[in-house]
């Protein structure tokens, strides 16, 4: 949707008679702060998601895994463990 003069004319002037010529300049400084505000709040956002997402690699790494072995397999494993001490 592409605006003409004469559009973007008429809108300021409904712009100056709601908010007053004193009062548009300030409303288009929070207007910016605000913005400034969302930014910086997603960018924070996104850093501690991604700080979260490597701790959980992390911890996903140095804690050990358990298998479900049966008991037979198990003390298999146990024997073969300890031949290699052993031998």
């Amino acid at each position: 949707m592409n605006f003409g003069w004469m559009e973007i004319s008429l809108i300021v002037a409904v712009l100056f008679l709601l908010f007053g010529a004193t009062r548009l300049p300030q409303l288009a400084k929070s207007l910016g702060q605000t913005r400034k505000a969302f930014k910086d709040g997603m960018r924070e956002a996104e850093e501690e998601e991604r700080r979260e997402a490597e701790q959980k690699q992390i911890n996903d790494v140095a804690s050990p895994q358990i298998n479900a072995m049966k008991d037979e397999d198990l003390i298999a494993e146990m024997r073969r463990r300890q031949s290699e001490k052993v031998g």
